[in-house]
């Protein structure tokens, strides 16, 4: 990366639901110089003022120290969803090499690590208002996703400790969607095979109301400019949550498409869940289920005073935006976003 004046970034998992909005966001912004995305394979995908190296967290041979050299930022967002059936593999990744980013920023010297934590960090917590980021992160242990963010946030508490002189930001979006991220989502959590115009309303014999099944959703672009303010905030540092308005449940999906709801007890849904994810038919693990029933809703009031933050879609706009996405097999122009259009 070479430049002589302006911001320059460096962006983990670059080309991903979430990096792909980093990353264009970035570019378009007058005071970045210039952005180097890191990503496991190299994308056809090339914006302003963007570069690309092919890395692999989970190598303990990536040379991260040398591709942070001389940036102002590292934005981390790097992350492996599977396999669920091996989490010992997830760890490796999510862990291991976040924590190989968080030594290789020290080493190089850079000023500014934005990494991105999520809702699920948080411990259990209540569905009928909302918390703040002093609510605690020690997640489900019983779902990898949850526990490996957990630990991170630990090894975060650590590397702040250690290196008092660099800034520290921990971002905790809601879910995150949209249009592009579509098939990557479906094939992630639904299947390589389930096909997409199943989320066809008129399709659905009925939707399940399943207790305590309450979550926020956040387009990805409006969650990429919450990075993008906090890698040009000078001062901005600590956790951030990130949601958009209003809580999504059964109700709210009820008057989106019009399909009836029917109440369907947890131990139900999650036995139909473990019995296909036991099956390999379905990636989206039964933990993961269980988590998300217990899961806080976000108060945002922190973003908004201290980052200028405020998302542009409600949720509903954003649920919307994917599921057309769903129905059309959308993409983009990298490995992990590709389209495909199933049934």
């Amino acid at each position: 990366m070479s430049s002589t004046t302006g911001t320059r970034v460096v962006v983990t998992g670059a080309t991903g639901n979430v990096g792909t909005s980093v990353v264009r966001l970035l570019s378009e912004d007058p005071e970045v110089a210039s952005v180097l995305g890191l990503a496991r394979r190299i994308p056809e995908w090339s914006p302003a003022r963007t570069e690309w190296a092919a890395v692999d967290l989970a190598s303990d041979r990536a040379d991260l120290t040398g591709h942070f050299a001389g940036a102002d930022a590292v934005v981390h967002l790097a992350w492996a969803f599977q396999p669920t059936h091996d989490p010992a593999t997830t760890w490796r990744t999510n862990v291991l090499g976040s924590i190989r980013v968080f030594e290789a920023v020290a080493a190089a010297g850079v000023p500014a690590l934005v990494h991105a934590s999520s809702v699920g960090a948080y411990s259990p917590g209540p569905k009928d208002r909302a918390v703040d980021e002093s609510w605690p992160t020690h997640g489900w242990p019983d779902a990898a996703y949850c526990r490996e963010k957990a630990y991170l946030e630990r090894a975060l508490d650590t590397f702040e400790r250690d290196h008092p002189g660099i800034r520290v930001v921990r971002m905790r979006p809601a879910f995150l969607f949209k249009r592009e991220s579509a098939s990557e989502q479906r094939r992630i959590f639904g299947g390589r095979f389930l096909p997409g115009p199943l989320a066809r309303p008129d399709l659905l014999p009925f939707l399940p109301d399943v207790p305590g099944l309450r979550m926020q959703a956040l387009h990805t672009d409006d969650a990429a400019n919450a990075y993008r303010l906090a890698v040009r905030s000078g001062a901005a540092r600590g956790p951030f949550n990130l949601a958009a308005e209003p809580p999504v449940d059964a109700a709210l999906l009820g008057e989106m498409t019009g399909v009836r709801r029917v109440r369907l007890p947890r131990t139900a849904a999650r036995s139909a869940i473990a019995a296909a994810w036991g099956l390999h038919l379905l990636p989206a693990s039964p933990h993961l289920f269980d988590a998300v029933l217990r899961l806080p809703l976000l108060d945002c009031t922190r973003a908004r005073a201290e980052l200028g933050w405020r998302p542009v879609l409600t949720a509903t706009e954003v649920l919307e935006e994917f599921l057309r996405g769903f129905q059309e097999g959308a993409g983009a122009a990298t490995e992990p976003l590709r389209g495909r259009k199933v049934g």
